[in-house]
């Protein structure tokens, strides 16, 4: 039996591409310009700097669907480092170690890399589903 929203899969993969690097954006934009919340920004030469340089291009590039499966490989590989760096050692857990949001993004997009961009993408020139 096919599921009722089938025929809007490449829509709704779009949508879930176009959030997530939007959303992972911002977890750059807030580490390099303090925004949003806080003001606070990390040392320009750090780890964590590294981390919201690969958050804000990658995600945007996510967003944008321009070369959306190397950009989400890397920011797949960027969170699985930073679960086993920050939130493995608090716990085995995830929903403990406050490491849930890293292994989602992780495997969200270690899904985005095997698919591709899709359409409403850059790389796939605004094509339309059939």
């Amino acid at each position: 039996m096919r599921p009722p929203l089938a025929r809007f899969s490449a829509q709704t993969y779009a949508l879930l591409r176009i959030a997530a690097g939007l959303m992972f954006a911002m977890h750059g934009t807030q580490k390099l310009l303090g925004w949003p919340g806080g003001g606070n920004t990390v040392a320009l030469v750090s780890l964590m700097a590294l981390a919201g340089i690969i958050e804000l291009v990658g995600g945007l590039m996510i967003a944008a669907g321009f070369r959306a499966g190397i950009a989400a490989f890397i920011a797949s590989g960027q969170m699985a480092f930073a679960y086993f760096m920050s939130h493995a050692p608090q716990g085995p857990y995830p929903l403990l170690n406050r490491g849930e949001l890293a292994v989602l993004y992780c495997f969200l997009f270690l899904y985005i890399a095997a698919s591709g961009s899709g359409i409403w993408s850059v790389d796939g020139g605004g094509r339309k589903s059939r």
